[in-house]
């Protein structure tokens, strides 16, 4: 099985980014503000937004499952009061799990939470519970930075956040570490802010004690981890001057990649120094990047093609990048997959 452990909901259908645009308006002009009741999106319209993009995708490409959050550039947590994120991230979630529902032996979700910048995290926990125990969700997405590109928030390892990390352990289940919209102009947000917060996410638990808090807590640092690879050599030399543990000791455990690397050399380095243990196979189709390479003739974002074709990797270490990784860090999924004879 192939599973994808980073999916969102790109092409949700145009209902979802009206009724958005009306609660925007609602900001300034409380009388234009939209009920949740009044978004109308039927099943056949979400059948068409999937069959035609996603699922269309992964049958061309050769996966069978996708782990599906709402679209991250639309959580845009920036936007509005606690309520209004509370509001917009209950219909993107509810979103999410009818298309599991549609198609649940190809989609299985995971959540975005009602993040507010200056807001106590801990107001999330109730949307986590309900996601979880109503929804089935396997994951979640957790912003590191509400504000959209300003790093208003404290860092991970403060104990602000750490009510989130309680469910998440209590519940046994990761967190994509996962930014939305840069409002910020020096930050592009697909080219930059995101890398640059994968990095810092990871800096962030670096210099940190985080994880001996909270020793089974599971970050997904995706992107390939923004720099993080690339500079392995760096941050093994911060943490030995910061008299941290190795890394492999320190971060190893809890931090995790996937491989939305979109050339083949990114992910030949990515393979070559992290541990395979650590690497998770996602594409983030339909995502960031959407075109054809000239040089290949093939998506960027068809990322098992890479992985595939390194040499980094055993066939035994392919099978756990593609599937058994994903289990493993996913354990609330493979209950679920074990539960249908998977």
């Amino acid at each position: 099985m192939i599973i994808d452990v980073h999916g969102h909901y790109t092409t949700a259908p145009a209902a979802l980014g009206l009724w958005r645009d009306l609660q925007i308006a609602g900001l300034k002009d409380p009388g234009k503000a939209p009920k949740a009741s009044d978004l109308k999106i039927s099943d056949d319209e979400i059948r068409e937004s999937i069959e035609t993009n996603q699922l269309k995708l992964m049958k061309e490409r050769g996966s069978d499952l996708t782990i599906f959050s709402p679209r991250a550039s639309f959580m845009a947590h920036h936007i509005g009061d606690f309520n209004t994120s509370a509001t917009w991230a209950a219909i993107c979630n509810e979103l999410c799990y009818r298309v599991s529902q549609l198609f649940p032996d190809h989609f299985v979700p995971a959540a975005m939470l009602p993040q507010s910048p200056g807001v106590d995290p801990a107001t999330c926990i109730p949307e986590l519970v309900k996601c979880v125990e109503q929804y089935g969700n396997v994951g979640l997405n957790l912003n590191p930075d509400p504000s959209g590109g300003h790093w208003t928030s404290p860092p991970l390892s403060d104990k602000s956040w750490y009510p989130i990390y309680e469910k998440m352990v209590e519940y046994d289940i990761p967190a994509m570490i996962h930014v939305s919209t840069s409002c910020n102009a020096c930050f592009h947000t697909t080219g930059s802010h995101y890398l640059n917060a994968d990095t810092t996410a990871f800096m962030q638990c670096l210099t940190s004690d985080l994880f001996k808090d909270f020793p089974t807590l599971k970050f997904l640092i995706p992107h390939g981890g923004g720099a993080v690879p690339y500079h392995w050599g760096r941050f093994r030399g911060l943490a030995q001057e910061m008299k941290k543990p190795i890394l492999e000791e320190h971060l190893l455990n809890n931090i995790f990649f996937d491989t939305c690397v979109y050339h083949q050399p990114g992910i030949n380095l990515l393979t070559e120094v992290i541990p395979v243990k650590n690497i998770l196979f996602a594409s983030e189709m339909i995502g960031a990047v959407r075109g054809i390479d000239p040089r290949t003739g093939y998506y960027y974002d068809d990322t098992k093609r890479y992985v595939n074709a390194t040499d980094n990797l055993t066939d035994e270490e392919r099978f756990l990048v593609f599937e058994g990784n994903a289990r493993r860090v996913f354990s609330r999924l493979d209950a679920q997959l074990k539960a249908k004879g998977l």
